[in-house]
């Protein structure tokens, strides 16, 4: 099992960072392009709830599903994958308050790239990419909730 850490401030209140990572329009705004998201399904977070979307990489469309967990509204969430390109793929979200307009996002993952051929090179080749993807997400919600 591989992992990732990354973690990041964000000028802003607990409560503003933890009510734009729940909403169902912050898939949206922290794809990096050239990546594209077309949502299939998505609930409001909350414990069990899932996500259904596929994620383009020009012309190849992969499919993900992940269900949430241990959603705890000012704390975080975990979205583990149960349909897409990785065999595990389990997500760790974690907001903690530094100070009344300070708050420290924590993204942690464990995966494990799938053994089928193609998928196994799709999942590897995103794991390579996440430091990138972390640090467009970072830059992203600071745009989304700090005030200029």
């Amino acid at each position: 099992m591989r992992h990732y850490y990354h973690e990041f401030e964000v000028k802003a209140p607990l409560v503003r960072v933890a009510e734009f990572h729940s909403s169902t329009e912050a898939l949206k705004l922290l794809t990096p392009p050239p990546l594209f998201v077309q949502f299939n399904y998505l609930e409001p977070l909350g414990e069990n709830s899932r996500s259904d979307f596929t994620l383009w990489f020009g012309p190849i469309p992969v499919r993900w599903v992940a269900v949430h967990s241990e959603v705890r509204p000012m704390e975080g969430f975990i979205d583990t994958q149960v349909i897409g390109p990785f065999q595990t793929w389990i997500h760790r979200h974690t907001f903690e308050k530094i100070a009344e307009d300070t708050t420290r996002v924590v993204d942690e993952v464990q995966g494990q790239p799938s053994r089928h051929i193609f998928w196994g090179l799709v999942s590897r080749f995103m794991w390579l990419t996440l430091p990138f993807l972390f640090s467009y997400r970072a830059r992203q919600t600071r745009r989304a909730v700090e005030k200029p």
